[in-house]
């Protein structure tokens, strides 16, 4: 996946870089870095902080969207751009639609990443799947008393979408 190189995107790009070497030698988690990027300014910055803070969401995407989000109060990053020290993993490529990034920008590439022992193509196969087939073993309950909490949302005059 090539993304157009803009103005700046070396500089992002090798901020994200830096912050995950230095992270990583700080013993905060694994090598990954990200900024969040809106006409030239950097919102928010993250690294991995799984080990660290003993939260598997911390990775570094997510880390520098809440920073980001909570810098402009909004769940929206519309205009930005996400720059990651590495191809985002499944979870935080989901995190950048749910933001509404613009565009991302990442050094290294996923099989970069599994020949450092991250594998992210694990996660990738399992969500082909279908969600019988998974190694995660789902079981749907109790539907019909979910529906009207549904309904009462959509009923909702002063609802936020997201």
């Amino acid at each position: 996946m090539a993304v157009s190189t803009g103005s700046g995107d070396k500089r992002f790009i090798r901020t994200a870089i830096r912050l995950a070497r230095e992270h990583m030698r700080a013993g905060d988690g694994g090598p990954f870095g990200a900024v969040v990027v809106r006409d030239g300014r950097v919102l928010g910055k993250g690294w991995n902080q799984v080990t660290s803070a003993n939260d598997p969401t911390a990775h570094a995407e997510i880390v520098a969207i809440r920073a980001a989000a909570a810098r402009v109060r909004s769940f929206h990053l519309h205009g930005c751009t996400l720059y990651c020290s590495c191809e985002p993993c499944p979870m935080c490529l989901a995190a950048a639609y749910w933001a509404r990034v613009e565009r991302i920008v990442f050094a290294g590439t996923g099989r970069d990443a599994s020949q450092a022992g991250f594998d992210d193509d694990e996660v990738y196969r399992e969500l082909a799947l279908p969600i019988q087939q998974r190694r995660l073993r789902h079981r749907q309950l109790l539907r019909r008393e979910v529906l009207p909490v549904f309904d009462e949302w959509n009923a909702k005059a002063d609802k936020v979408l997201y």
